[in-house]
């Protein structure tokens, strides 16, 4: 299915793209019923669990998922979404059909039916969205070594660093202080992935000037 946008502008925040997220997985065919149980949106992609279940009180046959106790399944939805020229848009798909965006919360996973197929496309999404959820929130003064070096702008590269923050106005924003250099980068959580913590200790931000970045630090191309 391609993109759909709503061009009478009605979606225009977070709650109302919530609230249509919410009646798009919300339906009675007649024989099955479809219910919302849960949305989250990271980044501009909404992640959903809809639940199934036969109106007759019949377990629900399905060729991918495995029925719970009480005979329904329940399944991932994901939602692209964008807003173009003021009209917000998406693209639906379940989990099974192909999604390349994975990094659905625990919370999501935690609601969806086993999956009959230990080589379905879904299953592996499920594990992509795992394994990106178990990439650590790291506090202020861990010393970390990344999985592989990251080359960064200047051509250097980096592989031990130590989570801090630089503010830019009220905010504070993650960075981390390359241990060779003393320098400052900024990493995507995806670099983070393998990482491991070398150690930890609680301090206090130092403070960093965010005009560091607008002239001596090095970020990820």
């Amino acid at each position: 299915m391609g993109w759909l946008f709503y061009t009478d502008r009605r979606i225009k925040s977070y709650a109302d793209e919530k609230a249509e997220i919410s009646r798009l997985c919300t339906f009675d065919s007649g024989v099955r019923r479809t219910e919302l149980l849960k949305a989250c949106k990271v980044g501009s992609t909404w992640y959903a669990a809809a639940r199934v279940t036969n109106l007759d009180g019949t377990p629900v046959e399905d060729r991918t998922y495995t029925p719970d106790k009480d005979g329904s399944i329940t399944f991932a939805a994901v939602f692209l979404t964008r807003y173009d020229d003021g009209c917000w848009g998406y693209k639906d798909m379940e989990e099974s059909a192909g999604p390349v965006e994975s990094r659905a919360p625990l919370s999501i996973l935690n609601l969806v039916s086993e999956i009959k197929d230990p080589d379905s496309y879904a299953h592996a999404w499920r594990q992509r969205c795992r394994v990106w959820a178990a990439i650590p929130d790291y506090d202020e003064g861990d010393k970390i070594r990344l999985a592989k070096p990251v080359t960064l702008t200047d051509g250097s590269t980096c592989q031990i660093v130590t989570a801090t923050y630089y503010r830019r106005g009220r905010q504070k924003r993650r960075c981390y202080r390359i241990e060779e250099t003393g320098g400052l980068v900024r990493l995507s959580k995806a670099s983070l992935a393998g990482s491991t913590l070398l150690s930890t200790r609680k301090a206090e931000a130092s403070p960093v000037l965010a005009e560091f970045f607008a002239g001596a630090g090095s970020e990820i191309p």
